[in-house]
């Protein structure tokens, strides 16, 4: 027999009655039934019930064991009596009488339970991972990642991908977030980065003749962290292919991400990839307030601002007489309430607006009314336009925001989702894609008037050159992201792959030819030898396991994550070096005041 187990914890059914077995696992919990004592033995894979009465010859022992020890059985199967079987369990029809015992590893007290439902501190969930990934909601979100990435690479591999490693240690690169500087001991007073992404790596694939590459690639980033977004660390599905258009990504990358989304998705709907709309980011932020709307929610925002230009009501009013300014309505259907209206009122108030505007309708027996401040402002037959605009009736309800789009844009957004939910409006049965195109490559600073990237520098501008020579901020770029359900899967996009326009591209946003060759002297260089037409994405394996898991927290679903504040509380890190560490280094750390 095998030194630690002849079968797992999931193995032995009734067909086994009778037979000798040998088991390992983890002690999950005791139960003391007059003198009988029953163990929950788990591992891995599952759960198996085994007993000891004192007539076995390790009674003893096995009085001594408590919950997390680590021990080896053997004994023999026994069939459990009929009003005694577990259903829930692949195992519960049997049990296994102890003969034999071994602790492999005893436990001291545990910090955390993890049998049980108990709720613990991240802090102490974090700093004493290794136990808090026992529990089998975290051993089932692990499990989910490794199958969902294995799936993944057999789907790539499918159509045809080959997966290629780039660099960790590299150069340092734009990507929009703070690298992580390494130092050099050979070459003192320099620094490589570790990789954000390995974005000109695999353009540069492209350049050397390879069609097709992908990778799960770990990439870097010195972020403030978010719940969907881990401060130090995250792995993507990086491709890139030569000799496409956007369609040609899209029609690539869309039924892998279908495909595992069905596989994983627990029974949720999601909708043929061919039916995925592709919205442009300008109609995207209008309808929805962000570049990642959650179609599941209905509710589309318009622009109504017509019906309140020279109103009665005077604050509105006296905004759109400024430039750049709309009046956005969100529509309630169903929301038709004072009580509600009030509490999405106040929501906005927590969000840092003054507050929100809202008319609702209702019938008062003689017909339907509309109730609330901006219907006796603005009169009657302003607010029928708005609702024959916004196509409500009776019971529905309309909030509105105004100013410019960007003070109050993120708000709406968050208000309609918030909407969607309190009125059962998101259908929560599904996964819900879209593409977001037509980003604009430039965006204006408002204060300095200053002119530069809004999105990724490294994108083919729609028009080539000849769009770069007109308004930049009218400049699109043939970049995509990949919605699904409120959060971002998927960014990529078409590359700049002719230096004539990069270096275009780059002067516009105030970045000469010689700090455009100085920071991207590899690519630049390597474009000058017949680079292919090429494109393509990456899409976030950490949110996509979020999602799949219902998570709501992007650490549930890392193995072993850093807490807010990117401190790795198990492993004491970041750790202050040693003197022999820096001196090696030529590094001297300047005390902070």
């Amino acid at each position: 027999m095998h030194a630690y187990r002849s079968h797992t914890c999931a193995d032995l059914t009734k067909d086994n009655v009778g037979e000798t077995v040998r088991l390992s696992g983890w002690v999950h919990r005791v139960r003391d039934h007059g003198g009988v004592l029953f163990i929950d033995l788990r591992d891995h894979y599952g759960m198996t019930q085994v007993l000891c009465d004192p007539d076995s010859p390790v009674f003893a022992e096995v009085e001594k064991v408590r919950s997390e020890w680590c021990i080896r059985v053997d004994g023999t199967v026994k069939a459990r009596d009929a009003s005694l079987v577990n259903p829930k369990l692949p195992t519960g029809e049997i049990e296994v009488y102890i003969r034999d015992m071994e602790v492999l590893g005893s436990a001291d007290e545990l910090p955390l339970m993890v049998f049980g439902d108990q709720e613990y501190p991240e802090e102490t969930r974090l700093k004493y991972r290794y136990l808090d990934l026992r529990r089998a909601e975290m051993q089932r979100n692990m499990t989910l990642r490794s199958d969902l990435v294995a799936s993944i690479r057999r789907r790539m591999w499918g159509k045809g991908f080959r997966e290629y490693q780039t660099p960790i240690i590299t150069a340092s690169s734009p990507e929009g977030a703070r690298d992580f500087l390494v130092p050099s001991r050979l070459h003192p007073g320099k620094f490589y980065a570790l990789p954000q992404a390995p974005q000109q790596f695999k353009q540069l694939i492209m350049v050397s003749g390879f069609d097709k590459y992908f990778q799960i690639a770990p990439c870097f980033r010195d972020e403030d962290p978010r719940a969907d977004r881990s401060p130090t660390d995250f792995y993507q599905l990086d491709l890139e292919m030569s000799f496409v258009t956007q369609q040609d990504v899209f029609d690539t990358i869309s039924p892998v991400m279908a495909g595992v989304f069905e596989e994983f998705g627990g029974g949720r709907r999601v909708d043929a990839p061919e039916s995925w709309p592709q919205i442009p980011y300008k109609e995207a932020a209008l309808k929805y307030g962000t570049d990642k709307p959650d179609l599941r929610n209905p509710i589309e925002m318009q622009d109504v601002s017509e019906h309140f230009r020279g109103s009665g009501f005077a604050i509105f009013a006296k905004l759109l007489e400024q430039d750049g300014t709309e009046i956005r309505a969100i529509p309630a259907p169903t929301g038709g309430s004072r009580k509600f209206c009030d509490r999405m009122n106040a929501f906005a108030q927590r969000e840092g607006l003054p507050g929100m505007g809202y008319i609702f309708w209702r019938d008062q027996g003689e017909g339907m009314e509309a109730a609330g401040p901006l219907a006796k402002n603005i009169g009657p037959e302003r607010t029928e336009a708005i609702r024959e605009q916004l196509g409500l009736g009776v019971g529905d309800a309309a909030f509105f925001l105004g100013g410019k789009a960007a003070s109050f844009e993120r708000v709406a957004g968050k208000a309609r989702d918030v909407i969607g939910e309190e009125l059962g409006l998101t259908d929560k049965d599904r996964f819900a894609f879209a593409w977001i195109v037509d980003f604009p490559i430039y965006e204006k600073d408002e204060e300095s008037g200053k002119i530069d990237f809004e999105h990724n520098p490294f994108s083919m501008p729609q028009g080539g050159m000849e769009a770069l020579e007109g308004d930049p901020l009218k400049v699109l770029g043939y970049q995509y992201d990949l919605a699904c359900n409120g959060y971002e899967l998927v960014s990529g996009a078409i590359r700049n792959h002719k230096p004539e326009i990069m270096f275009k591209a780059f002067e516009i946003a105030g970045y000469g030819e010689d700090e455009v060759r100085k920071r991207f002297g590899g690519m630049v260089n390597a474009f000058k030898f017949g680079a292919p037409p090429h494109g393509g994405c990456a899409a976030g394996i950490d949110r996509m396991v979020m999602l799949l898991a219902d998570e709501p927290n992007i650490r549930e679903v890392i193995m072993f994550p850093m807490n807010q504040r990117a401190e790795d509380l198990m492993m004491d890190a970041p750790s202050e070096p040693t003197a022999e560490q820096l001196m090696e280094l030529n590094l001297r750390v300047i005390p902070q005041d």
